[in-house]
């Protein structure tokens, strides 16, 4: 993991603003919510109180962007991670939800829970 999202790491379990050069984390009290931008974008935001992460590459799929939210899932949720294939981002559930690995399609807004991943299907915002 780069220096720069062991700090936003550790901005993100303090509870606490971090900003340096391009990625910055804001920490909400009335919400008990960090929300982790890149460039300004918001790339997720990590609700502490039902501890869910929600993820989007805002429509740069870029290395930088991958990195960040990797560093993200992989210490709040051990076995989780972005990758791309042929220009496709997916996402990886390596955890031992009921002994099963999946990889699902990447979304915007996507939410990772300790238990599992939104989908579209059973996304809480989509109607």
């Amino acid at each position: 993991m780069r220096k720069i999202e062991t700090a936003m790491i550790g901005a993100i379990t303090s509870k606490s603003d971090w900003t340096n050069t391009n990625t910055s984390v804001e920490y909400s009290t009335s919400e008990n919510l960090s929300e982790i931008r890149l460039h300004g974008h918001l790339i997720a935001w990590y609700d502490h109180t039902k501890q869910s992460l929600g993820i989007s590459n805002c429509g740069w799929e870029t290395v930088t962007t991958k990195s960040r939210l990797n560093a993200i899932l992989s210490t709040f949720y051990r076995g989780v991670g972005i990758f791309q294939k042929n220009y496709q981002w997916f996402i990886s559930d390596k955890r031992e939800t009921n002994n099963v690995s999946s990889i699902r399609w990447f979304y915007n807004g996507m939410i990772v829970y300790n238990y599992g991943l939104s989908s579209m299907d059973s996304h809480p915002l989509v109607a």
